[in-house]
């Protein structure tokens, strides 16, 4: 199923009192790129959180964040560190000597300042730990991957919309092309006989522009190619695993055979059609941006 590359998870755990909060953002971009905010007792489970990530999303840019939060009554004793308070208060003395007024500190703000009080940390099961967080951020990927994978139905069904105007399009190119022959011979006799050429010399001469004409304005590559692809990128959306990156170069393909297609056939009704594929690959392209 196509999945789009933006979309939310979120889940929780509780251990020993306090919550786990797992938090998922993921929007575009061409690789993998996972940020992940851990508290800082946690940070040696940032390889795990990673790898439990790349095992379930192949690209965007992810925005991890995992909290924790004590519920009830506060069991870890509270702690003083007296240097990082002597530091906060000899600052404040020599701002105050540089400024040239008082540089004292009260207690009430000194016991606000970072660092001053602190919970002491208790020795943790990290296994334990690790398996209720990797729970966690398993239930947080399934709800990102059901929201890309709505959102995924959504791109697919925008994208066949798109590919079967182009094909549309290209339908109509090919059965203006044998009436773009007949205009051409019509206005070759027309010269022809503004200029009184023989009748022999008029047939043979005119065979030559339309075999001319033939071998630069045949586009039937061109159109089995544009064909072939268009096929090939439905079938990329409704294939399982991740086809952005395919699509991208496919599209790009698309773009160069409608060029070379628009450049062979200088017809005006042609050229319509030709801006009018060009005007849906766009919207394809965008579309195909946010598909993993």
């Amino acid at each position: 199923m196509l999945q789009s590359m933006t979309g939310f998870g979120k889940a929780a755990r509780v251990l020993d009192g306090e919550t786990i909060t797992v938090e998922l953002s993921a929007v575009n971009h061409r690789f993998l790129d996972c940020a992940i905010h851990l508290p800082p007792p946690w940070l040696s489970l940032e390889a795990d959180v990673k790898a439990a990530v790349r095992d379930r999303i192949t690209r965007g840019r992810l925005n991890i964040w995992i909290g924790r939060r004590r519920e009830g009554s506060f069991d870890r004793p509270i702690r003083f560190n007296a240097a990082v308070a002597r530091q906060y208060v000899e600052a404040a003395h020599e701002l105050g000597a540089m400024l040239g007024a008082p540089g004292t500190l009260s207690l009430d703000v000194l016991a606000q300042l970072d660092g001053v009080f602190y919970p002491e940390d208790r020795d943790e099961d990290q296994e334990r730990l690790k398996a209720v967080l990797l729970d966690a951020l398993n239930e947080a990927l399934d709800a990102l991957n059901d929201r890309r994978t709505k959102e995924g139905e959504a791109l697919a069904s925008d994208v066949r919309l798109r590919v079967d105007a182009m094909l549309e399009a290209l339908a109509a190119i090919e059965a203006r092309l044998p009436e773009l022959e007949q205009v051409h011979i019509e206005r070759l006799r027309a010269r022809m006989a503004e200029l009184n050429v023989q009748a022999q010399l008029a047939e043979e001469r005119m065979a030559i522009e339309l075999a001319l004409l033939a071998e630069k304005g045949d586009v039937t590559e061109e159109s089995v190619r544009l064909k072939t692809h268009l096929a090939h990128a439905l079938d990329l959306v409704a294939s399982d695993g991740p086809v952005g990156r395919e699509l991208n170069f496919l599209i790009q393909e698309i773009q160069r055979e409608t060029n070379t297609l628009g450049s062979k056939v200088r017809d005006t009704e042609v050229s319509r059609e030709v801006i009018r594929i060009k005007s849906e690959l766009e919207k394809f392209r965008e579309q195909a941006q946010n598909i993993e």
